[in-house]
């Protein structure tokens, strides 16, 4: 994987993304989940279920599920990560609600980054999975007219995704 370019080196070329791309997720053994590229966003979310927070070793854990496709119920991953912290996020209707963050690698455009995440229910937006600015910031440009530019899986995951 090449290395994540940092805001100082101006030599490196962005890695152009669309509005909406497949992404995978190697700690929940992932590899195709629908995203939605949000500049709008500050930080990531994933559509999490069943959170159960823990503590071990004086640590503070959260077990969770996720659902990775768009429309179906049928397949459940469950993960279970170390808490960065739990924060107030604003929704885009404008509702405050007390999160859970956690770091999670996430390949988007063939490039893994270690990226927060926070855990919400998603249940009821188009996308399960979205990619704030605090990820895109590393080295992401967002091509608004365009979708997958980081390729996208064969027809039968994507119909999969559909819920067929």
């Amino acid at each position: 994987m090449p290395a994540s370019p940092s805001p100082a080196d101006e030599t490196a070329q962005p890695t152009v993304v669309g509005w909406r791309e497949w992404v995978a997720l190697p700690e929940a053994g992932l590899d195709w989940v629908k995203a939605k590229i949000d500049t709008g966003a500050r930080s990531s979310a994933i559509h999490a279920f069943d959170l159960e927070a823990f503590e071990q070793d004086g640590a503070e854990w959260v077990r969770f599920s996720v659902h990775p496709w768009q429309r179906s119920d049928d397949d459940v991953v469950e993960l279970t990560l170390p808490v960065l912290d739990s924060r107030e996020v604003r929704s885009s209707n404008g509702q405050v609600e007390q999160r859970y963050a956690v770091n999670l690698d996430v390949t988007l455009a063939g490039r893994t980054i270690t990226t927060v995440m926070t855990l919400s229910n998603r249940d009821e937006m188009g996308f399960r999975l979205l990619i704030g600015r605090e990820a895109l910031e590393r080295g992401f440009l967002v091509d608004s007219a365009r979708s997958y530019a980081g390729g996208r899986p064969r027809r039968s995951v994507r119909r999969r995704n559909w819920g067929k």
